[in-house]
């Protein structure tokens, strides 16, 4: 039985499967508008998928709401639509999930599959991050802030996921690919995301949070 379907029937086992199993279908979350990107492969054998990578896009950088990010990830994009395009000509990307402003959710590629979002990366001596993370886009730009209503989707699908996975970390683009990546920025605020998830400050990177929120 391989590291998912583990990971599924121990949820099974602990009484809490029902709630579980109905917000997936395998690996696509059926609260999620699903736009299935071609740019995703197989994880590694083992993998233990136990990483959620947070990221921040907009296309144009700045512009919200358009259809772009979409396109971006599944090849679809006008190469020539805008000056900017050119720079990132031919990529060949995709994260699992991305947040738009007003917290609508769309996902991408199945969560147990491998997305290509991480790049050359590595966060807790492993290397190669795509291997065993869930990525997550949120619409916006480094340095500017989120809106409320992506906090609290975030928070959402970050349960989703720690309910069928066994995730013990999250961190950002910056951290796991440090002067090569700058997102999501000083804009995201980690302790509000932390107070929301009510998550230990061992599941972050160092000095990102604050004190640990109380226990219920």
């Amino acid at each position: 039985m391989g590291v998912v379907s583990f990971v599924a029937a121990r949820s099974n086992a602990s009484g809490g499967s029902d709630v579980a199993d109905s917000a997936w279908c395998d690996g696509w979350l059926t609260t999620a508008r699903h736009c299935p990107s071609p740019n995703h492969g197989p994880r590694p054998p083992g993998s233990v998928i136990d990483l959620i990578v947070l990221h921040s896009i907009s296309l144009p950088p700045g512009v919200y709401g358009g259809p772009e990010v979409e396109q971006l990830f599944t090849n679809a994009l006008d190469w020539d639509a805008h000056p900017y395009f050119g720079q990132i000509r031919d990529m060949e990307v995709s994260a699992h999930f991305f947040i738009r402003r007003d917290g609508e959710l769309v996902q991408f590629v199945d969560a147990d599959a491998r997305a290509w979002h991480a790049g050359a990366s590595s966060w807790r001596g492993r290397e190669n991050c795509n291997d065993d993370s869930i990525g997550i886009e949120l619409e916006g730009l480094e340095g500017e802030p989120f809106e409320a209503a992506q906090y609290a989707t975030l928070s959402q699908l970050c349960h989703r996921l720690q309910e069928r996975y066994p995730v013990t970390h999250i961190a950002g683009h910056e951290h796991i690919a440090p002067g090569r990546k700058q997102d999501p920025g000083p804009g995201f605020d980690w302790a509000r995301l932390q107070h929301d998830l009510a998550w230990s400050s061992a599941y972050f990177p160092d000095a990102v949070t604050g004190t640990d929120p109380p226990i219920a």
